[in-house]
């Protein structure tokens, strides 16, 4: 038996994250998307953040559908706009425009590139 694995599953990481990341926010970190679970670690640098589940957050702008996509930006705030932005997870719920919260499905691991105009 291999003795080398240091997850099942890969769902829930450690990694190193930006700083000023806290509990409970959406976090990009090159092609990985989900929640940081831990704030950052002052001494190691690292949160563990959450590959999937479902998370109320806040995203700016209107969701008309379930299963929309949900972008992520460069300051790891949450957007309904495409452009220039990453897709970070799929919305369970619809909301209107402006800044509220909305159930999020994040993604996980992406190969993705930035969406064009």
């Amino acid at each position: 038996m291999a003795k080398n694995q240091r997850y099942t599953n890969a769902l829930h990481i450690s990694i190193p994250v930006p700083d000023g990341t806290v509990s409970g926010q959406p976090i990009k970190v090159g092609l990985i998307c989900g929640v940081a679970i831990t704030s950052k670690d002052a001494t190691t640098g690292e949160a563990t953040v959450r590959l999937d589940g479902s998370w109320n957050l806040d995203v700016v702008g209107a969701v008309a559908a379930v299963g929309a996509p949900v972008y992520i930006k460069a300051d790891n705030t949450l957007t309904a706009t495409s452009t220039g932005n990453y897709v970070f997870g799929v919305s369970l719920g619809t909301k209107g425009a402006g800044t509220g919260p909305l159930e999020v499905a994040p993604i996980g691991y992406t190969t993705q590139t930035a969406a064009s105009a």
